[in-house]
């Protein structure tokens, strides 16, 4: 799965300083938790006030599980106040897979 976490902090404010460093701390410890496949930060080429936290996961529950965590709790979901409020998990769309569909889950 792919999570794309795009974040918005004004140029030449001291918090885009901080954002940058956040998100390599982020990565880091994302990076740390089983079921991390790969990660990047990366800034927008046309608007440099927008940020992207892109990592990949072997499976929903590991993205959730490391996101649970004590460090994530930390340092991780902090920064998420300068998240776009928008979805941010894609599974991933591999040619002849079936996708996710929109329906109504069984709890039982």
């Amino acid at each position: 799965m792919l999570v794309i976490t795009r974040l918005r902090a004004p140029e030449g404010d001291p918090v885009a300083a901080e954002l940058r460093a956040g998100l390599h701390r982020s990565l880091e410890i994302l990076g740390s938790k089983p079921g991390f496949v790969g990660g990047e930060v990366g800034r927008n080429m046309d608007d440099p006030t927008l940020w992207v936290l892109s990592t990949r996961w072997e499976n929903v529950g590991s993205y959730r599980r490391a996101l649970g965590s004590y460090e994530s709790k930390m340092y991780v979901q902090p920064l998420m106040v300068h998240a776009l409020d928008e979805p941010s998990a894609y599974e991933v769309a591999e040619e002849g897979t079936d996708l996710n569909e929109a329906v109504a889950r069984s709890l039982g």
